[in-house]
């Protein structure tokens, strides 16, 4: 078998043993040979945790930002290139609670870009305390009553907030995940994959078992062009719906709506400023004018 190009040689990986972000990341680098990508024009995006951590065992380009400023990057990115596969991944605690603001909107924005989120219901790269997806009742060093708050529902979220696509994984099932990466990633506009991952560590609870146990995939006759359908199916949490919930086709994207690359498909590094467009809009607007 030929060996995958994504594939990067680390003799030092910062995860746990059993930790759930390793069959993510064998899922990510088989979803991306399957799409038969090219390393160079793939890029991922991260922000900080265990989870963003990946990108650094993957042979592609790759962001490192702040806590929770994956998405914003991304779609700067997206803007200025179109050519680019965009991936902004990172863990529930980056994405959802640093980062909720900047979900939101970039669902509303539909950048063609697929946002990954290794969601094992706590901070493992803090030592455990309770993210926005830990359920009631989970005692933490930090929460040791027990967490008090309403457990964040991300899929629900983003087709409420009509993303155009959502899906959800088990970090335990590579092939699906796998096979879920490549429709997202394939996917013309924003993708959200929401990948339950145990963390061997810090979460006791949610582990393989709890989540073979509490998961099942979508039947086949699941209709994911029905939004209705789909976030009824989006609020059922026992057992946890897996597979693609919601996905709609056609719909313009961030890029698209900008306008620039409607005349002229090259990426903004490829041109050349007009110098003399720019003067003459700097003095327009200039208060010496």
């Amino acid at each position: 078998m030929p060996a995958n190009p994504f594939h990067r040689n680390c003799p030092d990986i910062a995860w746990c043993p059993g930790c759930g972000n390793f069959p993510i990341l064998e899922a990510v680098k088989e979803a991306l040979v399957g799409l038969n990508l090219d390393p160079l024009s793939v890029v991922m995006v991260s922000g900080i945790g265990q989870a963003a951590k990946l990108p650094h065992y993957l042979s592609t380009h790759f962001f490192n930002g702040l806590h929770g400023r994956a998405l914003p990057v991304a779609t700067a990115i997206r803007g200025a290139n179109p050519n680019l596969t965009l991936i902004a991944e990172s863990g529930d605690g980056d994405m959802y609670g640093e980062g909720g603001n900047h979900f939101l909107h970039a669902v509303r924005r539909n950048p063609n870009l697929t946002m990954i989120v290794h969601d094992n219901m706590v901070y493992g790269l803090t030592k455990g305390q309770a993210s926005p997806t830990s359920q009631k009742g989970f005692q933490t060093p930090v929460q040791f009553h027990g967490v008090t708050s309403e457990p964040l529902n991300p899929v629900a979220l983003a087709i409420a907030l009509n993303a155009s696509f959502v899906a959800r994984a088990f970090a335990g099932d590579r092939e699906g995940t796998r096979d879920i990466l490549k429709a997202a990633i394939s996917h013309e506009g924003f993708s959200l994959v929401d990948i339950l991952q145990p963390c061997v560590t810090f979460n006791k609870i949610n582990t393989y078992t709890w989540f073979k146990e509490h998961s099942r995939v979508l039947p086949p006759s699941h209709d994911p062009g029905d939004r209705k359908i789909a976030f009824a199916r989006s609020l059922e949490t026992n057992p946890i719906p897996l597979g693609i919930l919601f996905r709609e086709t056609g719909r313009p994207t961030f890029e698209e709506n900008l306008g620039i690359f409607q005349s002229d498909p090259r990426p903004l590094f490829q041109r050349w400023p007009d110098s003399a467009r720019l003067r003459a809009l700097m003095m327009k607007n200039s208060v010496f004018a």
